[in-house]
């Protein structure tokens, strides 16, 4: 029987869709407020993005630094909030690229300076509101069609080499 998809996570390595174990705030509290070094995630579905390899798994223990970015597929933790918040007048374009393993780009909206230690202190995720992904062959492999047409993404700051702010 099919597991119940409710979260959705890129890494260098994968894009990984399963279910945030024990989960009991929205995902992005989940993330920031994890003391852990790893999440577990059921049921999970990891596609490896360089071979294509599928793998099913119960669980797997992911490390939150190696987290590029996240969804709430199934919103029921009420990351609707956040998304409120994040898509407001003080929002700006931003077109970020992370040169790890994967060349990957991400284009979106963020409340200005959201990527800064400054904004939110302690946090190392912002929102960015109707996330363009760029840099993975979206049209080949029908599993990263997840990523197109999101309405918002988590991304972790850290995981950013360069911003361009259209706002400043």
């Amino acid at each position: 029987m099919p597991a119940m998809v409710e979260d959705l996570f890129l890494t260098d390595s994968f894009l990984i869709k399963g279910r945030f174990a024990n989960k009991y705030h929205r995902l992005t509290k989940m993330l920031e407020d994890n003391g852990r070094q790893f999440i577990c995630i059921e049921d999970a579905v990891m596609y490896a993005l360089r071979s294509g390899e599928v793998v099913h798994t119960p669980s797997v223990l992911v490390n939150t630094c190696e987290i590029i970015l996240a969804h709430e597929l199934v919103d029921i933790a009420g990351d609707m909030t956040q998304r409120i918040l994040a898509d407001n007048e003080k929002s700006v374009h931003i077109r970020a690229f992370y040169s790890g393993a994967v060349q990957l780009e991400l284009a979106g909206k963020v409340d200005k300076g959201a990527y800064e230690p400054s904004c939110g202190p302690g946090r190392r995720f912002f929102i960015m509101q109707e996330p363009v992904v760029r840099g993975l062959n979206l049209g080949k492999e029908s599993h990263l069609d997840l990523l197109k047409g999101l309405s918002y993404a988590i991304i972790q700051k850290e995981k950013l080499a360069y911003i361009y702010d259209l706002g400043v």
